[in-house]
This record gives structure tokens, C-alpha cells and sequence, in this order.
């Protein structure tokens, strides 16, 4: 990314109190702040959901299977 000096702030800064006005920026800032905040939550959860290993085999996964099928099997009306 680019290196921005302090008299490039400056603009970009008078800029947008121009097209937003001083009234809104510090309500824009603070919506940018939270959705900033959920994001990065939500990414956090995501990356330790991943780190989390399987709790169950592929073994133990497919009996568990086998018998709810079985028990809907039972269940099931004959005919």
C-alpha cells in the first residue's frame, strides 16, 4: 500500500467533510468501527472452528449413521 504523508491525509480528510459534512463523519466512523468489530469476530470464529479436530472418526460417524437409519427403518409403516 501506498505511503501517505500528512499533507495527502489532509486532503482526503477535507474531502470527505465536504461531501459528508462534520456532522456525519463521526457517525460513519463509529458504523465502520462495529462493522469492523463483527467482522473480525465472526472471521475469529471461523478460524477456530477450523483449528477445532473432528470430535467423531469417520468410523464412528458412519455407525452412528447405520443406526439412525436403522431406528427410521423400524419406525417407519409397513407396507
Amino acid at each position: 500500500m501506498a505511503d501517505l504523508g500528512a499533507g495527502e491525509i489532509l486532503i482526503i480528510v477535507l474531502v470527505l467533510v465536504v461531501l459528508f459534512g462534520s456532522k456525519k463523519l463521526p457517525d460513519m466512523a463509529r458504523s465502520i468501527g462495529r462493522s469492523l468489530r463483527v467482522f473480525k469476530a465472526e472471521t475469529g470464529k471461523l478460524r477456530e472452528d477450523d483449528d477445532e479436530p473432528q470430535a467423531r472418526s469417520l468410523e464412528e460417524q458412519a455407525r452412528l449413521l447405520e443406526e439412525q437409519a436403522a431406528r427410521l427403518r423400524a419406525q417407519a409403516p409397513q407396507g
